[in-house]
């Protein structure tokens, strides 16, 4: 049986094919106009000098391991409201058959917010990253277990010309030591499992270990309470991609203020 991972994959696969035959990668360049950036790396790396907690705030409808978290499903609205409450960042789920995403949903908080957007999908084709910046993202999400070495350093550089940050993520100690010999400085840490969907906070903890100080590090999934915060605080980590935590809270406001203070 195959996992839930290599399921995404492959139908992303047959998804890119049918985009493209849509609008082809020299017509997406013709599309291109701003590269500019909302400096989603500085932000990161600034957290981390200063040792100040960052908040990378998802956006999505659904997940696997979720199922549907809203049924009236307003991206602008939370992007707005994620803003306010003081996030530095934020991510946006694009993958449309697992996660009920949308690339239009990218311009359109894009309207709404002044904040770095991050773009969160199964990005495994250069189409992606053009796709993602004419879209008006800031950064995108590599999946090193869905990569080959040589993929990912092609796209952190396809991504530097059209003026896209990169997230490193990683689940396991192979992963990190490919991120690492990468070289690219921001690297991920999924406390999720994607192949079965389970989860394990002390993921990030135990595989900080392995990282040299010179690497900025953000902890994905999972982070429910202040004490996950004050955990990871504990052995340098200072950035947090964070989604259903706050999505399912009764007050957005309210869940994030308490991350923060």
């Amino acid at each position: 049986m195959k996992d839930i991972l290599s399921k995404i994959c492959e139908n992303k696969k047959v998804e890119l094919e049918k985009t493209k035959q849509r609008c082809s990668f020299s017509s997406l360049e013709k599309i291109l106009q701003n590269k500019n950036n909302r400096d989603f790396k500085e932000l990161i790396i600034n957290s981390q000098d200063q040792k100040n907690n960052n908040i990378i705030a998802e956006i999505k409808k659904a997940s696997p391991s979720a199922g549907v978290i809203f049924k009236n499903y307003f991206p602008e609205i939370i992007a707005a409201d994620y803003e306010k409450s003081g996030v530095g960042a934020i991510s946006i789920l694009t993958e449309t058959t697992f996660f009920h995403g949308n690339l239009d949903h990218l311009s359109l908080i894009n309207k709404k917010t002044n904040l770095p957007l991050l773009r969160k999908d199964f990005i495994i084709d250069p189409y992606q990253i053009l796709e993602s910046k004419v879209y008006q993202a800031d950064a995108i999400l590599l999946i090193v277990s869905i990569l080959s070495d040589k993929q990912m350093k092609d796209f952190i550089n396809l991504a530097d010309q059209y003026g896209l940050d990169c997230l490193i993520e990683t689940h396991t100690e192979e992963d990190i030591n490919r991120a690492i010999n990468i070289g690219y400085p921001v690297i991920g840490i999924n406390n999720r499992n994607l192949k079965n969907l389970s989860i394990n906070i002390n993921n990030t903890l135990n595989l900080m270990k392995k990282i040299p100080k010179e690497f900025i590090v953000v902890a994905e999934s999972g982070i429910k309470s202040k004490t996950d915060i004050d955990k990871c605080n504990d052995v340098g980590v200072f950035n947090f991609l964070i989604g259903e935590s706050i999505l399912k809270s009764s007050n957005i406001n309210d869940k994030i203020r308490e991350f923060l203070n």
